[in-house]
C-alpha cells in the first residue's frame, strides 16, 4: 500500500504528466491515422463516432494538459476514464478473440495489446485526481451507449478481424455490456478513492 500511494503521488507531479503527455499525443495521432481508410468512406454524421480509442486518448491529453495548470475539466475527465476503460479492454479481448479463433498474433498485435492495456491502466490511476460528478457520467452514458448504437446498429464499428467477423453480434452485446461495466467501475471507483491535488 506504501507502494501504491508513492505511486499516486509521482503522477501528480508536473514532469511525470508532461512526460505522459508527451507520450500519448503521439499514440493518439497514430491511432487517427489507423482509422484513416475506415473515416474515408464513414459519412460526414457519423465522423466522430468512428475513431473510438484515439478519441479517448485524445479526451486524455486535454486532461493532462489541464492537469499541467493545475485545472479540471470534469465532463472530459470522466469521457476519458470510461472511455479508455472500455475501449483499452474492447481491443485487447477483440486480438485474443481473433487468435483463439485462429488469426496469427504478430509483433503489431503484441503492441496494441500493450498500448490498449496501458490506456485502460492510466485512465484508472487518475482517478483521485478527477473531480467529476454523478451528472457528468450520466452524460457520459448518453455518449457511450450513442455510440454503440451508431456502432452496432448502423454499422460503424472497429473493423476486426476475418475470423470473429460471424459473431459480430455477439461483439455487440458485449460491447453494450463493457460500456456498463466501465461506467459503473469509474463510478465505483471515483467515490472511493481519496482525493489528491496536483503538485
Amino acid at each position: 500500500m506504501p507502494m501504491f500511494t508513492y505511486l499516486l503521488s509521482i503522477i501528480g507531479q508536473r514532469w511525470f504528466i508532461a512526460s505522459l503527455l508527451v507520450i500519448n499525443i503521439p499514440g493518439t495521432i497514430y491511432g487517427f491515422i489507423w482509422y484513416e481508410s475506415q473515416l474515408e468512406r464513414t459519412p460526414a454524421h457519423f465522423l466522430i463516432f468512428v475513431p473510438d480509442s484515439p478519441t479517448a486518448s485524445l479526451f486524455f491529453c486535454i486532461v493532462l494538459a489541464a492537469f499541467l495548470f493545475k485545472k479540471n475539466i470534469p465532463l472530459i475527465e470522466a469521457l476519458a476514464a470510461v472511455t479508455l476503460l472500455k475501449y483499452g479492454i474492447w481491443a485487447v479481448v477483440m486480438i485474443l478473440a481473433a487468435a483463439a479463433a485462429g488469426s496469427p498474433i504478430g509483433i503489431l498485435n503484441y503492441m496494441l495489446i500493450f498500448s490498449h492495456l496501458g490506456m485502460a491502466a492510466q485512465g484508472l490511476l487518475y482517478s483521485p485526481y478527477y473531480r467529476f460528478k454523478p451528472w457528468h457520467l450520466i452524460i457520459v452514458a448518453v455518449w457511450t451507449l450513442h455510440n454503440d448504437v451508431i456502432d452496432y446498429i448502423y454499422g460503424m464499428h472497429p473493423g476486426v478481424a476475418s475470423s470473429i467477423q460471424s459473431y459480430i453480434q455477439e461483439i455487440a452485446y458485449f460491447t453494450f455490456w463493457l460500456s456498463i461495466i466501465s461506467l459503473f467501475t469509474v463510478y465505483i471507483l471515483h467515490n472511493k478513492s481519496l482525493k489528491r491535488h496536483l503538485q
